[in-house]
């Protein structure tokens, strides 16, 4: 994306901003202060998919600013969850390379793996939809 490194980090780093890029049917919030900027807890009031109210609690496992962040659930609907967000400036800075990568396991075993491709599916419908609304915020 056409932004410098410090503004992308910023702007991602910044706790209020997942509200804004996360899709609307998830209705999420955070009880978490926005002035915390994603560097302790994140505590995410249930929010619904497919009817099914989920909590989840966050914490920054890893900052290191201008370079890379990571996520990850303490408490969720996730048997894992780990989700790093990674940086980096591109032709002398003046663009931002953003990349993510997500590592995550369903809970309930066998009968949780029944459920896989519909996760892999809504995961690439939030995932799409965030995409679409950093190029509109940022872009």
């Amino acid at each position: 994306m056409r932004r410098p490194l410090d503004d992308v980090f910023g702007f991602f780093s910044g706790a209020a901003n997942l509200e804004r890029i996360t899709p609307p049917w998830l209705r999420f919030g955070l009880l978490t202060p926005p002035g915390l900027d994603g560097r302790a807890g994140v505590n995410i009031p249930p929010l619904r998919l497919h009817g099914i109210p989920l909590c989840w609690t966050s914490l920054i496992e890893v900052w290191v600013r201008d370079i890379l962040f990571v996520d990850l659930q303490i408490r969720g609907p996730y048997r894992l969850w780990r989700h790093e967000h990674r940086f980096t400036a591109m032709d002398g800075s003046a663009t931002t390379r953003v990349q993510d990568r997500v590592d995550y396991q369903l809970p309930f075993g066998r009968l949780g793996a029944l459920a896989l491709p519909l996760v892999r599916r809504d995961l690439r419908r939030i995932f799409d939809f965030r995409q679409a609304a950093v190029a509109r915020l940022l872009g």
